[in-house]
């Protein structure tokens, strides 16, 4: 199926032929057909009365995106003509041939079909035409055959193209060309359906790679137009890259996705997922997606490490820590420090100076931005003196080792940066010899200081004797660690070497590993992000496993977060963690923060949809009345005591709230925020950002929800003015 991407149609006639007369009928082939003909073929010993036969399966390069496309059909009608004057048949009957099934499938089998079919299909629902029932199609395929040395000239000379280098700059109604191309040249196998976590998340066909394309195509050919729906269907995508591993042409699937990410929100102005506007809002005043302050952001750092690798410190290794390292799970960032350290690793952290890796900005679309935080954060390494980068989550170090290099390329920066897995740079020291997990270490607190406790094995990890036991873990292979930065032993090194583990494999490991579901289809649809995380979840309980190890804190989060949703009790352990536990260290438990986060976000997520927006309006009646400009207030209030004259506005209010609502909302603004405080369980640090943030958060969320917020205000904005109660409004 490769070879389709050249086409990036492909024009199949498959034919079987006596093996005797095989080299004849590929020779005429060769002669009759100017097109070019790949073919791949199968030998049966026992053919048709019992003799051998070749089964040769060609596919002529084409596009259908061209009329002539049309003409090289014509080609098939001669590559059967070449079998049958050999003694040989069409391979199958399909739609076209289907009024020669006894020909080709032989007359008992054809039988058997027949009856079988009227059994388990009496009204003849199922392939309706095809196989074994004789149609207006065939008919018309076997006149054709008649003119075939008439129709051939006319494939023949169809220039064909090789169409697998488009122009980058070029598109086709607002889809990047090569993206177009492969839309084309997808082959519609399905291969990529079953392991795709947005389809069996959800169920839906149009949620998978193949879908996509076919989608892509209708759009492309007319019959289908952008809506928001689909425009999230793009962006839910959780970038797990397991779609291209499985797709039989090798099509860039996950990149295509973020190609349209750019095109769809950067260029064509549409509205990413409603969370990500906080992200920007956030990332933009202080330099991270959690609303933290960028005071705040090396506080999780041990403070009797700040002198041998704090920002002062020269190394040629930079520690990049990551937004929810140094904000949520700061345990991730607390055991990174403390196992480099006692490996011997020599590493700096850039403190305040770092930003955000930007992979939010970039799966949002929202590139400006994302290349703004990049420069920024490859000149803060620059300025340190280091010409390496160390970082414990997956997203940041994918940034690092594959996506700032591209755009670098791309912008013409200088990056002279190469990139090291925390645990590649551990494994190392193991593989050396420099480094190992003591039997017995010194138990230490969070402040790194003697705890005075008795040194052994972790706590809670013994038997119903009081004897130390392993606790039986198994490994989540983060994709963006796994399938896209290609990191899979050293982790496992990790895990094998520590003295408190028993490692045990998850069926789905390493390349074919599932997706936890975060972080795009948590931020979007969290209860079909709990079903994604739920298999994964299961498939660790499958095999005995108490913990599933991890180094994502995203992934983290998301297993959290399904585990509570879903009622599964199973420990969710960061590696770092579970190593510097096996170094003796207390560690902080990131459970309380990543709950209280979550329920922010959940809420949040809530919130910033339609009915959400509507919902918040519903709670501000008095205030909107009153901020509608140019006296409209009591005139809609005096209206509101008039049988029937509000009923006559309403088809006025999808004109009027678009215009209106811009002009209301910056004398609202202060209700709203009290409104939102109600409803989310903000911490203070980022109730008192709000103010700064929420405005130009509604700045480019309403004109996206306008449309879909009207018909759910109208009612009860006239039942308000009115005066109906709740109850008059139920009834």
């Amino acid at each position: 199926m490769i070879v389709k991407r050249l086409g990036p149609s492909l024009v199949p006639s498959e034919v079987v032929v006596p093996l005797e007369h095989l080299g004849a009928v590929m020779e005429e082939i060769e002669h009759k057909v100017d097109q070019p003909v790949v073919k791949e073929g199968v030998i049966v010993r026992h053919g048709a009365h019992g003799r051998p036969e070749a089964i040769i399966l060609g596919f002529i390069p084409s596009d259908q995106r061209r009329f002539d496309y049309n003409f090289v059909f014509g080609l098939v009608l001669t590559i059967m003509d070449i079998a049958e004057k050999h003694g040989g048949r069409p391979y199958s009957t399909g739609m076209y041939f289907a009024s020669r099934a006894d020909e080709i499938l032989g007359t008992e089998r054809v039988k058997r079909l027949r009856s079988f079919k009227r059994e388990a299909d009496p009204h003849g629902v199922l392939n309706p035409g095809k196989v074994i029932a004789s149609g207006a199609l065939g008919k018309a395929l076997s006149l054709a055959g008649a003119f075939e040395p008439l129709i051939r000239p006319f494939g023949n000379r169809v220039i064909a193209k090789a169409v697998a280098r488009p122009d980058p700059g070029a598109s086709v109604r607002g889809i990047p060309a090569d993206v177009a191309l492969y839309a084309y040249s997808c082959s519609q196998c399905g291969y990529c359906v079953d392991q795709c976590d947005q389809f069996y998340g959800r169920g839906w066909e149009s949620q998978s790679p193949r879908g996509k394309w076919f989608w892509l195509r209708e759009f492309i050919e007319g019959r289908e137009r952008w809506s928001q729906e689909m425009v999230d269907t793009f962006i839910t995508c959780t970038t797990c890259e397991i779609c291209d591993t499985r797709c039989s042409a090798v099509l860039p699937i996950e990149p295509s996705w973020m190609k349209l990410r750019g095109r769809l929100i950067e260029d064509d102005k549409r509205m990413t997922l409603p969370p990500f506007e906080m992200m920007s809002a956030a990332l933009r005043d202080e330099g991270d997606i959690w609303a933290g302050y960028r005071k705040n952001r090396a506080d999780w750092f041990p403070e009797d490490l700040w002198e041998a690798h704090g920002p002062q410190h020269a190394a040629d290794t930079v520690y990049f820590a990551g937004c929810t390292a140094s904000y949520v799970e700061r345990d991730i960032g607390v055991g990174t420090v403390r196992l480099l350290d006692a490996a011997g690793v020599d590493f700096t952290y850039l403190g305040e100076k770092e930003l955000c890796c930007a992979t939010p900005m970039l799966v949002a679309g929202k590139w400006e931005q994302f290349e703004s935080v990049m420069r920024s954060n490859i000149a803060s390494v620059l300025a340190a003196g280091a010409s390496t980068v160390t970082t414990s989550c997956p997203a940041c170090d994918m940034m690092w080792r594959t996506v700032y290099p591209e755009w670098a390329a791309k912008l013409g920066i200088d990056y002279p940066i190469t990139v090291r897995h925390y645990s590649e740079l551990v494994a190392d020291k193991i593989a050396a010899g420099e480094f190992a997990f003591p039997a017995t270490p010194p138990l230490r607190d969070q402040s790194g200081k003697p705890s005075g406790k008795k040194g052994g094995k972790k706590a809670g990890t013994t038997d119903a004797a009081g004897e130390p036991r392993k606790t039986r873990v198994t490994w989540h292979d983060s994709c963006h660690i796994g399938r896209a930065s290609g990191v899979y032993e050293p982790p496992r090194e990790l895990i094998r070497a520590n003295p408190n583990a028993e490692f045990v494999e998850m069926p789905f490991n390493r390349e074919e590993a599932h997706c936890c579901g975060s972080v795009l289809t948590l931020l979007k649809d969290p209860a079909v992000a709990a079903d994604i995380g739920e298999a994964r979840l299961r498939e660790a309980q499958e095999v005995g496993a108490e913990t599933i190890l991890a180094l994502c804190p995203c992934c983290q989060f998301q297993l959290r977060v399904s585990a509570q949703a879903k009622g599964i009790d199973i420990d969710v352990v960061d590696l770092a963690h579970f190593s510097a536990a096996a170094l003796g260290f207390e560690m902080p438990d990131p459970n309380p923060e990543v709950q209280k986060q979550w329920a922010v976000f959940e809420a949040m997520i809530a919130l910033m949809t339609p009915q959400g927006f509507a919902d918040l309006m519903g709670t501000m009646w008095p205030e909107l009345i009153d901020a509608m400009p140019f006296g409209m207030g009591p005139m809609m209030r005096a209206m509101g005591k008039v049988p029937g004259a509000l009923d006559l506005m309403k088809p006025m209010f999808p004109v009027l709230f678009p215009r209106l609502l811009p002009l209301m909302m910056p004398k609202v603004m202060s209700t709203m925020l009290e409104r939102i405080a109600d409803r989310v369980p903000m911490p203070d640090y980022m109730a008192e950002q709000m103010p700064g943030m929420m405005p130009g958060i509604m700045d480019n969320l309403m004109p996206h929800m306008i449309g879909d917020v009207v018909p759910l205000v109208t009612g009860p904005m006239v039942d308000y003015l009115q005066g109906k109660t709740g109850e008059e409004r139920v009834h």
